[in-house]
């Protein structure tokens, strides 16, 4: 038994993920109960911002570097990171919950033979033993779940693990580079709107629903997003309909969302929807229906016309921010 920790690194352009950050965060937290070392391993090809994980608490950041590898490719990240914790005898990793994430995790699950809990929102560990939680039923309930196998996988939620404040003490950067890579799949190219936030690790996310009525009316939902330095979403049903792009769709089939703040903008709450943003910190519904769903996963309720009543919020936070 080696006694470590791995974490997977993700990174975008060359720019590692908040995600990551927190994961490598959870990630030395639980070694040191564990009397553990915790390292990270991440591939691509320059990146830039190693500080964003290297001063959380693990000891060592592998870099595993190609120009070819700059983008996902399953096969390759699959076998660099297998190959990586097999080296190391890693008995834990860690991945952030992201699509990247929940499609590498279970990969490396199986050339591993690990044990996987996919989608946690928190960890305990007492009495030797690491208790996993995560939803369950659409996200209606939360389950405890343990891992029997030796060898442990785990993905976490983006926007629930606290980063906390940075250490003075920073982890040793290796660079590895790769020698003709074997690519039998790749992502091609990731297109991404200039300027706009991405919903899955945004802090504030404004959501609009079939309640705006017609695509001409999100207006509203891209100016309380921006007045409030939030990123923007829909419900599937806007998204069905053709008025907002996939990208930003929130729910069971969307992105999963834990904002500190998430405003629902005349959107039910099918359980589909909540199932992809329950677990937000705090959730503000405004919708003229007062037995709409969404009121009852509301820490706030509004009843009434969002077209009379986000204007005149906006214009309030704008006076605020004044």
């Amino acid at each position: 038994m080696a006694n470590k920790i791995l974490v997977f690194i993700e990174q975008r352009n060359g720019q590692i993920k908040k995600s990551s950050s927190e994961a490598v965060k959870a990630a030395s937290k639980l070694a040191a109960q564990l009397s553990f070392t915790a390292e990270a391993v991440t591939v691509g090809a320059e990146i830039e911002n190693f500080s964003a994980v290297s001063n959380y608490g693990i000891q060592k950041v592998v870099h595993y570097k190609h120009s070819s590898l700059e983008n996902y490719s399953a096969s390759a990240y699959t076998s660099l990171v297998a190959d990586y914790a097999k080296n190391i005898d890693a008995d834990i990793l860690f991945f952030a919950n992201t699509s990247i994430g929940k499609d590498l995790a279970p990969k490396v699950a199986v050339k591993l033979d690990a044990g996987i809990a996919m989608d946690c929102v928190s960890l305990n560990y007492d009495n030797n033993i690491i208790t996993a939680t995560r939803p369950v039923f659409a996200g209606k309930a939360l389950i405890d779940v343990r891992i029997n196998k030796s060898k442990k996988i785990f993905t976490l939620r983006p926007n629930v693990f606290n980063t906390g404040t940075p250490s003075a003490e920073s982890a040793e950067v290796s660079i590895v580079n790769v020698e003709n890579p074997v690519l039998s799949d790749k992502v091609i190219e990731i297109k991404k709107s200039d300027g706009k936030l991405d919903v899955a690790e945004a802090s504030i996310i404004v959501s609009g629903g079939r309640g705006l009525k017609g695509p001409e009316n999100f207006h509203l939902v891209e100016e309380l997003a921006q007045v409030l330095g939030g990123a923007f979403g829909a419900s599937r049903a806007v998204v069905d309909a053709g008025w907002r792009p996939h990208s930003e769709q929130v729910g069971q089939t969307g992105k999963t969302v834990s904002p500190n703040l998430y405003i629902a903008l005349g959107i039910s709450g099918a359980i589909q929807h909540l199932a992809g943003m329950r677990s937000s910190k705090y959730i503000v519904a405004i919708n003229k229906d007062k037995d709409a769903p969404i009121f009852q996963a509301a820490d706030y309720g509004i009843v009434g016309d969002v077209f009379e009543i986000v204007p005149a919020l906006i214009e309030e936070i704008k006076k605020i921010k004044s």
